[in-house]
This record gives structure tokens, C-alpha cells and sequence, in this order.
């Protein structure tokens, strides 16, 4: 890699809706990047910030930092080892390869033994975040790998959003990363069951959920929902597929590490159920649905402005 006073060349593999934005905060903060999407349409639109878009990842081979954003653990694959992938090139490797996908634990060591082969150092990068936190600079990543490798790029990471933290040796922040979306799903469900038990009691949600939101127990992540759950609009952010996804890799380490999760387990089978109702293409606080039906309670849009603590006009 390039000296501190030097600004590392990256790449970008991966221009989806995260991977968009994230590219264009590193082409903001003036660095030199390159990209590559499948369908390569989706990243011209980085070339009028400055972006090199290229045809294969092979192509980002000579960078310093190459990070990919793919949707699956058989697309990582494809972008880094398979022919063409960024790890292929038989002339140059990329200094460090840093992966914010969210992929199995098997993948992610299948390509950090690949990328060691060729020289590069691989980092696990998997974030928190969807389009507009990463908007509102509150990205967070946990990265894990060489601590050495971490230091290196750490100031690259830290353009991405508000926090990144080191969670240690080979692949343990896919851990965190599932860790963080089981307990989304338990407060997303707890939730729903208090604010529709306010509402069975004739308290309407807005009023309900703005009291909630200026106490000791509201968070950004209460406030950020707010509005879905008061105005019953469930644009996708996250949903119940990719929830039950995560519900079930959680579950599964608990298992092999016998730490009891009864709370999770509970919330799984009502996500289940909730996909079992055709919750599929919605957000997930669409459970807020589900519990008003087992409760007897018709839900219909408040339509008052709420406050989701990231727009900056608010």
C-alpha cells in the first residue's frame, strides 16, 4: 500500500444500492476509484464523480483496496476467485481485499485463504446501515482479520460512516454482524407488542411512539422506525426473508456454541409466521401487522409527520 501521505487507489466490486453510495463517499473524499457492477449500467452513473468503471474484476487487480459489496456468498465467489474474479490476475493482487458482504462464515475463509495465497491481506468488513443511515454518515462497520492489515485501512473504513471497530482475528465479525440483526428482530417484535398494546388501549401510535422516543428506552433505531409503524408505510429497507436468513444463522451458532437464546428462538418462529401470512416483499416492521391481527386490532395509517431522527430537514 501507498505511504499515509500517498492516498490508496481502490476498487469497488459491487454498485447496488449500499455499494453505490459508499463508492461515491470515497470518490467524495477525493480518492481514486475504480469499479465494477454485473450489470455495468448501475455504476456509469459513478463516472460522472470521477469513477473508473471497468469490465471485470480482474480489472482491479493493481489497487491498493479493493472492497466488494456482493448479495450472496456464491456471488463473492464469483468476483474474486472464479476466472476473471479480482484474485485471478496473474500480473498483480490487490494490496488488501476488504469484504462488507453479508456471506457464510465458510466463504468468507475460503477467500481469505485464496487472497493470502496471492499476497493480499482480507478483512471482513460487514455493516450496519441501509441507504439512508449511510446518507446521514451513521454507518458502522465491524471488521475482523490481521490487526496490522485493520490499521492500515482503518482510515479508509472510517470515510464510510460514523463508527468501525475492531473485532478481532479471521472471521468473527460475520458473528457480530448476525448478533446485531437477531437483536434487531427481538426489539423490532417487542416493538410491535407494546405499541399495539398502547393503541388496543386508545393511545394513537404517534403519540405513543413520540413519548417513547424521548425516553431512556427510545434509540435511533426506535425514532428510525417510528414512522413506518405510525403511517404503515413498509418500503423495504429489510425484509422478512433476509430477517428469517439471519434468525436462522444466529440460531445455528448458538447451537454450536451452546449459549441458550430463547427470546431469539421466539421471535424466529413469529417471523416465520409472518412470511407464512405473505409479509415477503415488505419492510419487516410490517410485524407491527401481525401482532395488530393477533390482536384483534385493524391498523390504519395515521398519515402525521414523524421524526426518523436522519433527515437533516427535520
Amino acid at each position: 500500500m501507498h505511504t499515509a501521505q500517498e492516498r490508496p487507489r481502490v476498487g469497488w466490486i459491487g454498485t447496488g444500492r449500499m455499494g453505490f453510495r459508499l463508492a461515491a463517499r470515497l470518490l467524495d473524499a477525493g480518492h481514486d476509484v475504480a469499479v465494477f457492477n454485473r450489470t455495468r449500467a448501475k455504476a456509469e452513473p459513478l463516472a460522472e464523480r470521477g469513477a473508473t468503471v471497468v469490465d471485470r474484476p480482474a480489472d482491479l487487480a493493481d489497487r491498493d483496496v479493493v472492497f466488494t459489496m456482493v448479495s450472496a456468498s456464491s456471488d463473492l465467489e464469483t468476483v474474486t476467485t472464479d476466472p476473471g474474479g479480482v484474485l485471478t490476475s496473474p500480473n498483480a493482487a490487490p494490496g488488501v481485499l476488504v469484504d462488507s458482504s453479508t456471506v457464510s462464515t465458510q466463504m468468507s475463509a475460503l477467500v481469505r485463504k485464496a487472497a493470502a495465497e496471492r499476497g493480499t491481506g482480507f478483512l471482513a468488513a460487514p455493516v450496519s446501515g441501509n441507504p439512508k443511515v449511510v446518507a446521514a454518515g451513521k454507518l458502522t462497520v465491524a471488521v475482523s482479520g490481521s490487526r496490522e492489515v485493520f490499521d492500515r485501512v482503518e482510515p479508509l473504513l472510517a470515510l464510510l460512516g460514523r463508527g468501525v471497530t475492531y473485532v478481532g482475528e479471521d472471521e468473527v465479525a460475520r458473528l457480530v454482524k448476525i448478533a446485531h440483526n437477531v437483536f434487531l428482530g427481538v426489539v423490532t417484535q417487542s416493538l410491535a407488542e407494546i405499541t399495539v398494546l398502547a393503541e388496543k388501549g386508545g393511545v394513537s401510535r404517534a403519540a405513543f411512539l413520540e413519548f417513547l422516543n424521548d425516553s431512556v428506552m427510545g434509540s435511533v433505531y426506535t425514532r428510525y422506525k417510528s414512522p413506518a409503524l405510525v403511517n404503515l408505510d413498509f418500503t423495504p429497507t429489510f425484509t422478512m426473508p433476509l430477517l428469517r436468513k439471519d434468525f436462522d444463522l444466529g440460531l445455528a451458532a448458538a447451537r454450536g456454541l451452546e449459549v441458550p437464546m430463547p427470546l431469539a428462538a421466539a421471535t424466529a418462529q413469529l417471523v416465520a409466521s409472518a412470511i407464512g401470512a405473505g409479509h415477503v416483499e415488505e419492510d419487516f416492521a410490517a410485524l407491527i401487522l401481525e401482532q395488530a391481527r393477533n390482536s384483534g386490532v385493524t391498523l390504519e395509517a395515521q398519515d402525521v409527520p414523524v421524526d426518523d431522527g436522519l433527515s437533516p430537514h427535520m
